[in-house]
């Protein structure tokens, strides 16, 4: 009896998947560890928070480095997730020839709602894995910024985040790449549906 197998792909397979047309321009999805994986439909919370911090990230880091927002970073592991958003270091193409890497990265976020489980147990150890200083998750079912930074791995060959802090929405958090930048969480969490 055999026992069906996954086709796990590399960056450059994926890649070239892409330029064939294997995929739809309107397709989600993101390579996480060779793998193809289908991105969660966004629910209007995630939205709204999306622009509200694209608002927020453009003003405050002005020239200083380069926002991407649902753009890939390439790690290694042959992942090239898309996060919601990434603070990278400024290039002088603007990442034409290739998407940015681990050295490149300051800060990830991803905004959370249905995918809260997958961003803190799949995304988490993959940036951790990849060396990326800090990643902040924007948890929206509890109301919170998880801050998390000092990635490691464990004598069991686990990677994850030392510390891991939160932020509650009528906080102000500074931004761990420039700590002179600081904005007020409330301008970002959407407001609480009546009733809630």
């Amino acid at each position: 009896m055999s026992i069906a197998q996954v086709k796990r792909f590399t960056l450059d397979e994926y890649h070239r998947l892409g330029e064939l047309g294997f995929f739809h321009e309107d397709d989600r999805i993101e390579l996480i560890k060779g793998e193809i994986i289908q991105m969660a439909a966004k629910g209007t919370a995630h939205e709204v928070c999306i622009s509200k911090l694209l608002r927020e990230l453009i003003v405050l880091l002005g020239d200083r480095a380069t926002l991407r927002c649902q753009s890939p970073i390439i790690l290694p592991n042959d992942s090239e997730p898309e996060p919601d958003f990434a603070i990278v270091q400024n290039s002088p193409d603007d990442y034409l020839l290739a998407h940015p890497q681990p050295g490149n990265v300051l800060l990830v976020i991803e905004i959370s709602d249905s995918t809260l489980n997958y961003d803190q147990n799949v995304k988490l150890p993959l940036y951790a894995e990849a060396g990326i200083s800090d990643y902040w998750i924007f948890n929206l079912f509890d109301r919170q910024l998880e801050a998390y930074s000092e990635p490691y791995q464990s004598s069991q060959g686990k990677y994850g985040y030392k510390n891991k802090r939160i932020i509650l929405p009528n906080q102000l958090v500074t931004l761990p790449c420039f700590p002179d930048l600081s904005f007020d969480l409330a301008r970002v969490f959407p407001p609480k549906p009546d009733g809630a």
